[in-house]
């Protein structure tokens, strides 16, 4: 059981690792950064309480027969309730965090919540899989786990955006909740169109792939601009 959980959870804690040490100027306490974590896996019981209704509603179906489907389940099933619970365990961590005092910080808390919940998620995925955990955690460890690393990128640059430069970004409020909606849409449209397509499987996992790579790919970048920014703010410089 120990080492299936170490799996699971191993990849999510790499990539907090790594968004930590991003953060040169001053580094965020790591009692804020466990706890930042166990925030993201209450966000996994808080987007139930959002997906459920949705299902019972009607949303989206059980299963996934069609194109429609999967764009539905992606989109009601997943994207909308996780992201939203993500933002929610967010707000709540960091309303009173006096340690929320540069731009990188959003990134960083933003990173530990979604790896929180993009363990736990792990963990069921693994013990669901089987005598196949070893193939499930290598797959979700190149795939789904850098996903959930970029949609929380994107929500903790803008995020701080919101809380920093407001003024100068006036829909950074609407954008750190939308634009994570859409790229996990977009993901898990793709991922699951392989149930309507098995025979496209091969491209499909291609294509996921190179979407992680573009997520990475931005998430250093929107890093490299608030790094630049707090250099800015901390020598007294307007970078604008």
């Amino acid at each position: 059981m120990l080492h299936v959980i170490a799996l699971a959870v191993l990849p999510a804690i790499i990539l907090i690792y790594y968004t930590y040490l991003q953060d040169k100027l001053q580094r965020e306490p790591v009692g804020n950064i466990v706890k930042a974590f166990f925030y993201g896996w209450g966000s996994v019981f808080a987007s139930l309480l959002i997906s459920v209704p949705l299902r019972n509603m009607g949303a989206f179906p059980m299963e996934i027969h069609s194109f429609w489907d999967a764009f539905r389940t992606a989109f009601f099933g997943a994207a909308i309730p996780e992201e939203t619970a993500k933002l929610v365990l967010l707000w709540l961590f960091l309303r009173k965090c006096k340690d929320f005092d540069e731009r990188m910080d959003g990134i960083v808390y933003a990173v530990c919540v979604g790896m929180g919940f993009a363990a736990f998620e792990n963990i069921e995925y693994l013990f669901a899989s089987g005598s196949q955990w070893i193939t499930t955690g290598i797959g979700r460890s190149l795939t789904a786990i850098p996903g959930h690393f970029g949609f929380a990128v994107i929500m903790g640059y803008y995020y701080s955006l919101n809380h920093f430069d407001r003024f100068r970004a006036p829909g950074a409020g609407i954008k750190m909740w939308l634009y994570p909606v859409l790229a996990h849409g977009i993901y898990d449209t793709i991922a699951m169109q392989a149930e309507v397509t098995p025979e496209m499987s091969g491209i499909i996992s291609i294509t996921i792939l190179l979407f992680c790579f573009w997520g990475l790919r931005l998430a250093r970048k929107q890093m490299s601009k608030h790094l630049l920014a707090d250099s800015f703010a901390a020598s007294g410089i307007d970078e604008q």
